[in-house]
This record gives structure tokens, sequence and C-alpha cells, in this order.
């Protein structure tokens, strides 16, 4: 369906690839991090340039601790309901904050327009976006469901390559809290590490 982007990491490797959207959040940004510490893992955070702008500090704690940024636009804008040009200012926005030729669209949502003008856009650095999506998906954004739901989903579809997305928000929190936990301990004691996107 979106021919280009990053569905999943490598493979030949036991290692996940746990991401962050929507961040960061002075209410669970700190928590995701200390969680990450415990196991000595790396992830990815697809931070909202917006949040950026209101919590530089945890931005930068964020790479100061070895994980990894990525453009996950200015407004938390769906690609389905946006004009590309109005898009992908809303990117550049970000970008001018975000150090990072990776990208994820909020929502997932993208149209094949949008994806052929990101990768062959050139961020500040002179090179393509590289969008990222996932193949392992928690359904912590989703209120109608638990926090051991959430979990489940991870545990039985994650695997070597798997990139996983939880959320980095006030919404998510309570189902995020309870599961990320698990899937760090989980994965750890199967031998698994757990990498950044590059």
């Amino acid at each position: 369906m979106y021919p280009g982007c990053t569905w999943e990491g490598q493979k030949d490797q036991d290692q996940i690839y746990i991401s962050f959207d929507d961040g960061p959040n002075p209410s669970t940004t700190p928590f995701i991090l200390e969680q990450l510490a415990k196991y000595g893992a790396k992830a990815t955070f697809f931070c909202l340039g917006k949040n950026v702008d209101l919590w530089p500090d945890l931005y930068f704690r964020i790479l100061q601790e070895g994980h990894q940024v990525g453009n996950h636009t200015q407004n938390h804008l769906n690609g389905w309901k946006t004009g590309t040009n109005a898009y992908l200012e809303d990117i550049r926005l970000a970008s001018s904050r975000i150090d990072s030729i990776l990208f994820r669209p909020p929502y997932g949502r993208i149209s094949r327009r949008q994806i052929r003008a990101l990768s062959g856009q050139n961020d500040s650095r002179g090179q393509a976006f590289r969008i990222i999506m996932w193949n392992v998906l928690s359904g912590d954004f989703d209120q109608g469901i638990s926090g051991k739901k959430c979990l489940d989903n991870v545990l039985g579809h994650a695997s070597a390559g798997s990139i996983v997305v939880f959320h980095d928000s006030d919404k998510a929190k309570d189902r995020m809290c309870y599961s990320l936990p698990g899937v760090l301990e989980h994965f750890s004691s199967k031998g698994y590490s757990f990498g950044v996107l590059s």
C-alpha cells in the first residue's frame, strides 16, 4: 500500500525496535526513559515539533541518553485530510527543531503523493526522509482496551526485526505504563536487545 516505507528492521538479529509517538511529554517521557535505562534498551522517539517547543529539556534528555529521534510533524497532522503543500510545510517546521531524517506520519495516514515528495525532499543535511511505519501496534492509544491487552498485542506479535509502536502521551499513559515494562522484561529474558532505527 505504501511503497518505499520501512515496516520492519533487521530480522537477522534478536533485536526489537521500540518506538514512541507524540512526545516529548513531562508526564510520560521520564517514565519511559527510566524503564529503558533499567534494561539497557534504546528506542526511537517520533516527536512533535510543538512538544519539542514546549519541553526542549526532555527532547535533549532523549538524545543525551542515546536514543534516536524522528519527525512526527509539527502539529500531528493527518496526511489524508491535509493538502500536500501544507503537510510538507508542517514537516519542514518540525524539521527545524528535530534533527533527523526519520519521519513517521501521524495515524499512519499519508498519501502516495506525500510519500513521493518526502522521499525526494531534502532536509537541512541534504538527505531525503526515510518514512518509518511499523508492524506491531501496542494499541495503547485506545482508551477502550486495557494495559494487559496492549501487552498481549506486543507479546503475541513481535519477533526479531519488529518495529513496535507505543505513545508518549497523556492519552496513552495508563496503558503504556502497564505494558512497556512487561515488554522489556519479556524480551530481555529471551535474549533480545532493543535498538534504534537509523
